[in-house]
């Protein structure tokens, strides 16, 4: 069974896109820890990210510093944090979260927005590349 991620890709449910490639997709996490917390996963679904083959690995990697670069220009933040969970969706992907403290990291910290601020946000982060 495709994960979520994989139907996000294949376009059966919606996101925030932020950016994307032939290989790789980042878009924004519908529960953020943060303002402009994003998630980039490669399109192929794998589930562990030290499974991911080392080409596709070093490009998730490659993208998301892209990524990040491009949060730190619209979102204030002192730093953007790197997460790798990889329980909530066996699919491999990166947490990219604006941070300005530790406590910015909790996956508890879950902070809801509108559809239309999340549009917004996505719309601004994409025009940075």
């Amino acid at each position: 069974m495709a994960s979520i991620f994989t139907k996000i890709i294949n376009g059966e449910i919606p996101c925030h896109k932020v950016a994307e490639t032939d290989d790789f997709l980042a878009f924004l996490d519908i529960n953020p820890n943060a303002w402009g917390h994003t998630l980039c996963i490669p399109k192929k679904e794998v589930d562990r990210l030290f499974d991911l083959d080392e080409d596709t690995y070093n490009g998730l990697m490659s993208f998301s510093r892209k990524v990040a670069l491009a949060i730190e220009k619209v979102v204030s933040c002192n730093r953007v944090g790197v997460a790798v969970v990889g329980l909530e969706v066996p699919h491999a992907h990166v947490h990219l979260i604006p941070i300005d403290s530790m406590t910015d990291m909790d996956f508890k910290n879950n902070k809801a927005r509108s559809q239309k601020e999340f549009a917004a946000l996505a719309s601004e982060i994409a025009s940075q590349f």
